[in-house]
């Protein structure tokens, strides 16, 4: 196990994350204050784990609960939220920087009423837009606060400066990964770029395409015995996914997987994990989507 460690930690040394980095930390200008909102990201180290289609089975699994959902699209350029649903964005968050732009313009509904915002291109130069526009599209995103008990931040994947941005705002984080030997090593990388920004950390593993439980449980075992040895950082294992051919055809069909096969294995593992995070360990917010906001702003800066 020790050796497998090692592996992981040389291959991540090679990645652009430094050991001298600090803890990002900055005074908001914010006081600490509770929130009703829960903010959510979704991410992963590597593309073509499933974290998309995660998020979004996630967020109607949430909806079939009773709860509000809003999902945000933050693979900025590359998002395919849309596709999943089965939808067409016309606007984006950008769109939000015109005046006669509200944010009902660009929000769209899904399944069991999961709204969905695309996060469109231009959102990683956010700390090029002018102190109007910032304070415009602030204003606009804080009603989402008022629309929704959780908000699912679906990032880009990898160690982009984005995907960073995105889940040191987060309260929560949920990493994605696979039994995959490329894939540990990315998630990996995520979770020691994040062990050294996030100032407050809470970070949740989730293993998909398992064959079997024990499958998960090794991946798991290498993942948080390395975390809490190299980076002293505790990260908690929400539950694993079977691999399960229907997901791929529910994707074909661009009906979401929860809807179109939901009483498949995969469907099943979704709705546990989704009942972890509702009714699991209970989850402090404390600065909800305001500070969401304000924190990735900040960051992008």
């Amino acid at each position: 196990m020790d050796d497998q460690a090692a592996r992981l930690r040389s291959l991540v040394e090679s990645r652009n994350v430094s050991n001298d980095m600090a803890p990002y930390e900055i005074n908001y200008g914010l006081e600490p204050m509770e929130s009703m909102t829960r903010i959510i990201a979704v991410t992963s180290g590597k593309g073509g784990v499933g974290k998309t289609n995660l998020t979004v089975n996630l967020a109607i699994a949430m909806g079939m609960a009773g709860k509000r959902v809003l999902i945000i699209d933050a693979d900025l350029g590359m998002g395919n939220v849309d596709v999943i649903l089965g939808t067409a964005s016309k606007y984006s968050l950008m769109n939000l920087l015109q005046e006669d732009i509200l944010l009902e313009d660009v929000m769209l509904q899904g399944p069991y009423g999961v709204n969905y915002i695309s996060g469109g291109s231009g959102m990683e130069h956010i700390a090029d837009f002018s102190i109007t526009e910032r304070e415009r599209l602030m204003q606009k995103l804080y009603e989402c606060e008022k629309l929704a008990d959780i908000i699912l931040v679906d990032t880009g994947a990898g160690l982009g400066k984005n995907v960073l941005d995105f889940i040191v705002a987060a309260d929560e984080v949920v990493l994605l990964t696979t039994p995959e030997p490329t894939a540990l090593t990315d998630a990996y990388a995520v979770m020691k770029a994040y062990s050294h920004y996030a100032v407050q950390k809470n970070m949740k593993l989730i293993v998909n395409r398992v064959y079997d439980e024990s499958e998960s449980q090794e991946v798991v075992s290498k993942l948080k015995r390395t975390s809490d040895k190299f980076l002293q950082m505790t990260i908690d294992f929400l539950g694993y996914i079977y691999e399960d051919r229907n997901m791929m055809n529910a994707v074909k069909q661009q009906i979401p997987l929860l809807v179109s096969y939901p009483n498949t294995v995969s469907a099943k593992c979704i709705r546990a994990i989704a009942n972890s995070l509702l009714y699991g360990k209970k989850v402090r917010v404390k600065k909800g989507w305001r500070g969401f906001l304000q924190k990735f702003i900040d960051f992008s800066h």
